[in-house]
């Protein structure tokens, strides 16, 4: 049994071009909670600035996401790769929307436990784990590979003139994405939180910040509104989606 709940807002933005999922339910807008049994998804996805319809890519992205039965038996490549087809399909149908694209950030939980993480695009995926948080996805990212070139520092990636510049997500009509799926080999530890969130919240909040209000004694909602707040209060630029999952023993 897991708890899961998720948080939406546009922050100084006049629209959300962002949309989460939580075991099969689409929401772009607020914020809601609930209890999940495995198997299940939940997925952040952030419409493509400066292309067609992103609040229309991101919502859709996930309503197809949505209908994968997810089992141990999915192959989570082909699956997702439908997902991005299928949003093709359906943006070139109508040129306003043609080439909409969205990322997608999602774990995976089958129904023996395991994790599986799916990345594409620059939508992060966090643990955090006794006190200590990690980024658990890879950055599908121009700086992100400069940085493990070795061309550019860590702090260096943060304000990076070529920072937005992400490699094909999913809806691309150019060239398709490629999703980053990986097995961790392991299941939620009692006490673990699970966190993604899109760019409005980890451009602007560190990871020093990001564990200082999970570690606070208040409910996970609490500490997800907390954690919009500072990042409207740190100045970001975008929308800000969070969701986060726990386990119960």
């Amino acid at each position: 049994m897991y708890y899961c709940c998720g948080i939406t807002d546009k922050g100084i933005m006049d629209h959300n071009e962002d949309a989460y999922m939580i075991a099969g339910n689409v929401l772009t807008e607020g914020h809601v909670d609930c209890m999940v049994n495995a198997p299940f998804i939940a997925a952040v996805s952030d419409g493509v600035s400066g292309e067609s319809c992103g609040e229309i890519a991101s919502r859709k992205c996930l309503e197809f996401l949505s209908r994968i039965n997810f089992n141990s038996n999915i192959n989570l490549k082909n699956a997702v790769m439908n997902v991005h087809k299928d949003l093709y399909d359906y943006g070139i149908q109508d040129s306003k929307t043609k080439n909409m694209q969205a990322t997608l950030c999602a774990i995976a939980i089958d129904e023996r436990d395991n994790l599986y993480t799916i990345n594409v695009g620059d939508s992060r995926m966090y643990r955090y784990r006794r006190g200590d948080i990690k980024q658990i996805s890879r950055d599908q990212s121009l700086v992100q590979l400069l940085y493990e070139e070795g061309t550019i520092t860590a702090d260096e990636k943060k304000t990076h003139a070529h920072k937005n510049i992400i490699f094909p997500v999913m809806g691309n009509i150019s060239s398709p994405p490629k999703p980053d799926i990986n097995n961790l080999n392991e299941i939620m530890k009692y006490g673990d939180v699970i966190l993604i969130c899109s760019d409005g919240l980890s451009d602007y909040v560190s990871c020093t910040d990001m564990e200082d209000i999970l570690a606070l004694p208040a409910k996970l909602p609490k500490r997800l509104e907390k954690l919009v707040k500072l990042a409207i209060d740190s100045g970001s630029q975008d929308n800000i989606t969070i969701v986060a999952l726990c386990c119960y023993e």
